[in-house]
């Protein structure tokens, strides 16, 4: 079994700049492994105790984001894939989506299950596991909550909704976005660290995937972002400390929430 694993890095700030395009300003920020990516990792580590099954990451980013590939590494994926050239900066969900995905069938061509992150919290479109899957034209499990069983040709999940959860079974090759979960990641051994920073990380530019300027980046991204702004958080209230239950009920007559 072959898994394609895809991560993203994302800025561990909330001083958050944007470039003259409105897109995020990353160069000199500090970054983190997105936090459903870690969740992610851990069903692909599950399905690699249940079948022996290699995982192959992917991200797309600088040339340090190499750091963070053998930080996977070291956790127990087994090779890394950074997927970097210039002409990539400024991609939406849509162009991201396709650089991923050549580089996928480019490098990995005969994976059996593809895992993201449900989210990643930098952007929070939920959109770009999706665009991998269509342009793969593969099936996709979404708001994954835990993988249940792998058997040959189909894979088996529980899914998180708003009324409960829903199992699902598809055909493989498939794409998985995973939630976070209630239990605590894996965290790397000293030695898996040491072994992990020896790792060679495969990079794959624009030329090697044969795609096109036009195709990637800002030039290849649909989306117009017209402004981008952090939203500003207001906190209004009122303390009652005498006759409290009365009062705020008489406060809930008030406004018409009851009668």
């Amino acid at each position: 079994m072959k898994i394609a694993l895809c991560v993203k890095q994302v800025p561990d700030t909330t001083d958050i700049k944007w470039t003259e395009n409105n897109t995020m300003k990353r160069e000199g920020v500090e970054s983190i492994i997105n936090p459903y990516d870690i969740y992610a990792l851990e069903q692909a580590l599950k399905l690699k105790k249940m079948t022996g099954a290699e995982i192959t990451v992917f991200t797309m980013g600088p040339l340090q984001a190499a750091d963070m590939l053998k930080e996977i590494i070291a956790l127990g994926a087994d090779k890394g894939v950074l997927i970097s050239d210039k002409k990539f900066a400024g991609s939406d969900t849509y162009a991201t989506g396709k650089t991923v995905s050549t580089a996928i069938k480019k490098v990995l061509p005969d994976f059996d299950v593809i895992l993201c992150g449900q989210f990643a919290v930098d952007g929070d479109t939920a959109q770009t596991g999706p665009c991998i899957a269509n342009m793969l034209n593969i099936p996709q499990i979404t708001y994954v909550k835990e993988i249940n069983e792998f058997e040959q040709g189909t894979i088996t999940a529980t899914r998180l909704l708003d009324d409960g959860l829903e199992i699902v079974k598809v055909k493989t090759p498939a794409l998985l976005c995973v939630l976070k979960s209630e239990f605590e990641p894996t965290r790397a051994k000293i030695n898996d660290i040491i072994k992990a920073q020896d790792s060679e990380i495969q990079v794959v530019t624009l030329e090697t995937l044969g795609l096109l300027p036009e195709e990637v980046g800002i030039k290849g991204s649909p989306t117009c972002v017209s402004k981008a702004f952090r939203p500003e958080v207001k906190h209004n209230c009122e303390k009652f400390f005498e006759n409290g239950a009365e009062t705020i009920f008489a406060k809930l007559k008030e406004i018409g929430v009851v009668k």
